[in-house]
């Protein structure tokens, strides 16, 4: 079975020791993603807008190796607060993932490694697992 990681250059993939993405066969694991920006910034926003780019980020991640959102199986979402947070992470996720319909969690967490980050979403895919 052919195996393939991908970088995002992320600071912390070299000292955690980690890949953003990794394609083993047709499964696909893709790692904590959060509301970077391409040219390192972020974006600002609140729980919604955070999550709408951590998920362009994840599909992106996905593009690299051949798979699209459509073939995620399953997410997995931390908020920093669920309670104030969950329906719009819960939107984001939705116009992204509604139509799949992927298994997924969200919890609570009591912390990200940055301050300004209100969300982190992990997605698996089996490439075509697509819906019927």
């Amino acid at each position: 079975m052919r195996r393939i990681n991908v970088s995002s250059g992320a600071k912390w993939e070299p000292i955690v020791g980690y890949s953003r993405l990794v394609r083993a066969g047709d499964h696909v694991f893709v790692t904590g993603t959060t509301a970077t920006l391409p040219a390192g910034a972020h974006v600002d926003g609140g729980a919604y807008e955070q999550s709408v780019q951590a998920l362009r980020n994840i599909e992106r991640a996905l593009g690299e190796v051949g798979a699209t959102l459509a073939d995620v199986v399953r997410t997995r979402i931390f908020v920093m607060d669920i309670r104030r947070d969950w329906e719009a992470v819960g939107r984001a996720h939705g116009e992204a993932l509604g139509a799949v319909m992927p298994a997924t969690s969200m919890v609570q967490v009591a912390r990200l490694i940055e301050d300004w980050m209100l969300v982190e979403i992990e997605a698996d895919a089996v490439v075509g697992a697509r819906p019927t």
